[in-house]
């Protein structure tokens, strides 16, 4: 054998072997009929579910003014209909302790203070938005769930949590209160303390404590079963010890097939007028609710799936109106993810939506032969655990991490709390957007009050002061940042150009979306005219660069967002322009040099000298123009390219360019690189 020979035949055993000792790809389980195959793992973390899926289901239907068996119900639809459905993965749904507080009002105000009556009016509300939920999902409205800003997000969270807690002190201390409202609650608690059931408030007291003991501890098994199934069984043995009898136990029908169920009063509905508007403004406040936290819970529980799928939005509000549908008509509740189910469903090795499968059905074996047992529970131990739920929403940690993003993100989450707990949510929400929406216009809007009064105060050019006016400023936060995107061999590059905030934040992964997939590196430009990035905003850019890696893609790499002021420590916190300009528009130069605005292409290209050696911009096509304003010393006269080139650069490191006119809201040309898509 020649040594050439030697050689290929050395390389190709070489290349045999590294074959052998690569790891294989990992498969990724799927839904459906390949999901089965999978059963061992799934049929094990059903069960697990199950015991939690159990107490959680029966808790929230009491705190909805339903019966206990509705909470059931409505689990078990739930777990008979997602596998077929798909759109994720490992959620687990079910009733949710979100929607509890929503339920329970509409509830009295339906059936004008008399649950009984308006529990069969709420299913109606319910059906409908299920109905409205398949609507959204056609024509693919889940991605709008991008707009609501993440601390008023957080903020419906926290003020759901302190509804739920609230709530639950009746059946805490075993007495009847006349409330509906939160602080009507929070003033008649005192006066009902003396009144209170000893053994009723002991139980529940003790099993609220073991829930937090148990949350401290770090043992692994805490993770695959909660506390909460803890506190319960031992809250029961406790009421069986104690002898507690009656009203103070759950009680679920004999046969609660036959029994249980309680069908939507669509007739009662339809003919009387005057409840209408209440049933609007319920179905309104159930689908956006619901389809919040449900888009957020899925996306949520994505990230700690181990197999590091992605779940279909439009598909999972698809399923999420099935499930309404078919639960409302067999007398059940909203149906949404529920993220400890879910995460319990991971810990527990669910590899498919088979597992939410398995957890029905084992639901549906307790209903039926265990019945007794379940009739052990006591109602003050189920108002503990969701006390404990709430809790976890509505922390001081939760107010901690908050702040810690930045002062900002704070104001709009606390003015979100306070004005869900003093009207509801449906109010609350839109008082949070509208105090985001001015927050950002007012971040927005400084930076060109600044650069315009640098520029007056030098005795330089003035520019014309292009949407100076509020709605002009307001339409700038809606309109897309996007200024162009182009392909360079294997790098694709997306150029920014104007505010990044919630509100136009669609633009953003639209465009995200676009980029080739045979791009193995994908740049992000922030230019100098992006004046704001906001947490939401800074979040969804790190999040795809993550993903992208994570799944081996491509390279992103953020190119300028390190250059703008953070305004906290955190990584995705806001990110502006104007507290840099503010310190160095009183260290601009009076050297006769003024400061030109030009037109340059919103990308592409080199720096170059654009007519006057005092204006620098980059080369294109003089129609796609964008204005930049440099604050700092004009080049020289008779400067070359390269040195124009390297003055951009240093401009781009120092952060003192600006683009008056999109910074303000105006509009460029008629050949606008930003105009609204």
């Amino acid at each position: 054998m020649s040594a050439t020979q030697s050689a290929v035949h050395s390389g190709a055993q070489t290349t045999q072997v590294a074959s052998l000792l690569a790891p294989s790809p990992i498969e990724k389980p799927q839904n459906g009929i390949a999901g089965l195959k999978h059963w061992r793992h799934d049929i094990l973390a059903g069960l697990v579910v199950s015991l939690i899926s159990l107490p959680f289901s029966l808790g929230i239907a009491v705190a909805s003014g339903a019966p206990p068996i509705c909470g059931i119900t409505s689990a078990i639809i739930a777990g008979f209909v997602l596998p077929f459905l798909g759109g994720s993965y490992v959620t687990v749904s079910g009733p949710a302790a979100g929607l509890a507080p929503i339920l329970l009002a509409s509830m009295m105000v339906l059936g004008r203070g008399d649950l009984t009556t308006g529990y069969p009016i709420l299913l109606v509300a319910i059906c409908i938005a299920g109905f409205a939920q398949l609507v959204l999902a056609y024509f693919k409205m889940a991605r709008f769930s991008a707009i609501f800003p993440a601390a008023v997000v957080e903020g419906m969270l926290c003020a759901i949590g302190l509804l739920i807690i609230v709530k639950q002190f009746p059946a805490l201390l075993g007495v009847k209160f006349h409330a509906h409202e939160f602080y009507q609650y929070v003033l008649e608690v005192p006066s009902h303390i003396s009144e209170a059931k000893p053994t009723v408030f002991i139980i529940g007291i003790l099993s609220l404590a073991l829930m937090f003991v148990l949350s401290a501890g770090r043992a692994k098994w805490l993770k695959v079963v909660p506390p909460q199934v803890i506190a319960v069984v031992f809250g029961s043995v406790l009421g069986l010890i104690f002898g507690l009898k009656g009203d103070a136990l759950i009680n679920i029908p004999a046969n609660p097939l036959s029994h249980g169920f309680q069908m939507p009063h669509f007739l009662g509905a339809w003919n009387d007028s005057s409840l209408w508007m209440a049933i609007t403004t319920t179905v309104i406040t159930l689908t956006l609710i619901d389809g919040i936290e449900s888009l957020a819970t899925v996306m949520a529980i994505d990230k700690i799936d181990p197999f590091h799928r992605k779940s279909n939005p439009n598909r999972t509000l698809m399923a999420m109106g099935v499930s309404n549908i078919v639960s409302s008509m067999a007398g059940g509740l909203t149906i949404i993810p529920g993220g400890v189910k879910s995460t319990a469903n991971i810990m527990g090795g669910g590899r498919t939506q088979w597992a939410n499968f398995y957890n029905a059905c084992f639901l549906l074996i307790y209903l039926l032969l265990a019945r007794p047992i379940i009739n052990l529970m006591p109602y003050s131990v189920l108002a503990a655990m969701l006390i404990f739920t709430g809790y976890k929403l509505c922390a001081p940690k939760v107010w901690k991490h908050v702040a810690h993003i930045g002062w900002e993100q704070l104001a709009v989450f606390s003015i979100t709390v306070i004005a869900t707990l003093s009207t509801d949510l449906l109010w609350g929400i839109m008082i949070g957007i509208a105090a985001k929406l001015l927050l950002a216009t007012w971040l927005h809007s400084t930076t060109p009050q600044l650069a315009l009064a640098a520029a007056a105060s030098n005795g330089q050019a003035r520019h014309k002061q292009n949407g100076k006016s509020l709605p002009a400023r307001l339409t700038q936060t809606f309109r897309s940042p996007v200024a162009g995107s182009e392909s360079v061999g294997d790098t694709h590059h997306i150029y920014f150009a104007g505010p990044l905030v919630s509100f136009n934040l669609l633009h953003v992964t639209g465009e995200l979306a676009k980029a080739p997939t045979t791009a193995k590196r994908i740049c992000l430009h922030v230019t100098d005219q992006v004046t704001l990035i906001d947490h939401t905003s800074c979040e969804s850019l790190l999040h795809f660069a993550d993903e992208c890696r994570r799944s081996g893609t491509a390279e992103v790499e953020l190119i300028g967002l390190e250059s703008m002021a953070p305004r906290s420590h955190f990584p995705s916190c806001m990110r502006t322009r104007y507290a840099r300009l503010a310190a160095r528009k009183h260290n601009d130069r009076n050297d006769g040099g003024g400061t030109m605005v030009a037109a340059a292409p919103a990308f592409a290209g080199s720096v170059a000298e654009v007519g006057n050696p005092n204006v620098v911009c980059r080369t294109g096509d003089p129609d796609d123009g964008m204005t930049w304003l440099s604050l700092s010393d004009p080049v020289t006269e008779g400067a070359s390219s390269q040195t124009a080139g390297a003055r951009r650069a240093d401009a781009n490191g120092t952060m003192d360019w600006l683009d008056l006119e999109r910074a303000s809201g105006g509009a460029v040309g008629p050949s606008d690189a930003c105009s609204p898509c």
